[in-house]
This record gives C-alpha cells, structure tokens and sequence, in this order.
C-alpha cells in the first residue's frame, strides 16, 4: 500500500465524523456565496485562514465558494502552501506520502508536480514536516467538497524568502486546471480593537502588491509574499472578500486572531 499521510487534526479543527463534516462544509459554502460567481472570473490563487472551521470556516469559505463557477474549465490540480507550526523547516517541505486522507475521502498527491521542482535547492522532502500540520489539512475538506477529485501538492513552507516561493510557484503555474491556494491567519493575541486596525493595514499592503510581510502580521507571510510576486508577475487582480477575526466568530475579544480571504483573478 502506498504511504498515507491520515488527517492529525479532524475532531479537533473540524469534525471527524464524515456526513457532519459533509453537512458542515457544504453549509459553509453555501453561506459563502455572495452575490453572483459569475460576475467575476474564477480565481487562480487564493488566500484563506487555517483556523478551527468555528473560527475561521466562514472566512475560508467565503473564497472556496468561488470555485463552483460553472463556466469554468474544470480544476484537476491544487499547489497548497501553509506555514509551519509543529517542524522547523529549511526552505519548503514536499512530503514523501502518495496521498493525503481526510473523512472525506483520500486525495493523490501530484508526482508530475512534484517533478517539476525536485531540483530547487530550496525544496526538501519531509513526512515529518507534514504529520501534525494544520496548516495545510483544514483546507481539504473544504477543496474536497468544492471540487470533487483533484491531484494535490502540498507544501509546508518553513525558513525561507518570498523570492524562493515565488521561483516555486512559477514552476507549478500551470492553467486553468492548477489552483494555487495560500494558508495564512492574520495577527494572534491582540485586543480585539488593536487587532481589527493591525489587520486592516495587511490586508491594505497584501492588495497593494507588498512582498514585505513578517510574521507577526500573517503567520504565512513567506508564503504570501511569494505568492504576490508571482501574481503581479502573471498580471492577477487581488479581491478582498472577507476580514474578520476570532471575536467576530467564536471568541472573546480579549486576545483574538485575524482571518482573510483574498481572491487573485485575472
């Protein structure tokens, strides 16, 4: 049997429990759409918190919604970069796993992807980089349920620059068929008002282009910041979709976390 990388965190940032999880993610979706999808092309890259779904499912939903456009070519790939919480890493982390697994199913990771980067000095392969990563696992649900099937690589982005990102992703470009998705939350811990005007201001300088975060403004600034300079190479226009945070969900607003969804359409 090929190697499985099997969800660490259902139960606990979102259900494990296969029909809930349908029923939530689908509920989420559909509270997700505003207005017509039409009305906008389909995105290519998107932006979206990796928070518990009690936190920040809506948010991220808000930008998955956005892939059920029936006009569309059909999506068969997805590059997805988060941050790392649980490993150190040196550059970027592929695993070594043939699939990801969630309740809702099992999805193949993508070789010919993988391929394509395998000689950058700044990607490495790691199980361990990915075994406890939320980052990236709270995201496939909801690109199960808003897709269907589809290859995925996923990548955890640890110690590097926004100009490595970025020469990773122009190699996993692709068509309409690739769907580049970015995991980042905003600030953590600040008082509910400190935090609304700190993350108002990221959000300002990520539709501005600023290839200059830091973590302390988006936990995958390094992510984002490679993403930027690989979507104004490729001429995307960024749409803000929703900006909110922990207080405004399921939290106290004494120490909350920020969440946005930023859609990059051409």
């Amino acid at each position: 049997m090929p190697a499985v990388r099997h969800a660490a965190v259902c139960g606990l940032f979102y259900p494990s429990a296969p029909r809930e999880l349908r029923e939530q993610v689908d509920g989420f979706l559909r509270d997700g759409v505003h207005g017509n999808v039409e009305t906008h092309p389909r995105p290519k890259l998107l932006i979206a918190p990796h928070a518990g779904y009690a936190y920040s499912g809506a948010i991220a939903a808000s930008a998955y919604a956005l892939l059920r456009h029936p006009d569309a070519p059909p999506i068969r790939r997805v590059v997805l970069l988060g941050p790392a919480h649980r490993v150190w890493v040196n550059g970027l982390a592929a695993p070594e796993a043939n699939a990801f697994q969630t309740p809702l199913g099992r999805i193949p990771i993508d070789r010919e992807l993988l391929d394509r980067i395998a000689d950058l000095p700044q990607v490495i392969r790691s199980d361990r980089a990915h075994a406890q990563e939320h980052s990236l696992e709270v995201h496939l649900p909801f690109l199960q349920a808003a897709l269907g099937e589809f290859t995925l690589l996923p990548l955890v982005v640890g110690d590097t620059g926004g100009a490595a990102v970025a020469e990773v992703l122009e190699r996993l470009w692709g068509g309409d068929e690739t769907l580049i998705v970015i995991s980042s939350d905003l600030s953590h811990y600040l008082p509910y008002a400190k935090a609304k005007l700190a993350d108002k201001a990221t959000v300002q300088r990520i539709l501005r282009f600023d290839a200059g975060l830091t973590p302390h403004e988006a936990c995958g600034s390094e992510a984002i910041n490679g993403a930027l300079l690989a979507a104004r190479h490729h001429g995307l226009k960024p749409r803000l979709l929703d900006l909110r945070n922990s207080g405004d969900t399921a939290g106290d607003h004494d120490r909350v976390v920020g969440y946005s969804a930023i859609a990059f359409e051409a």
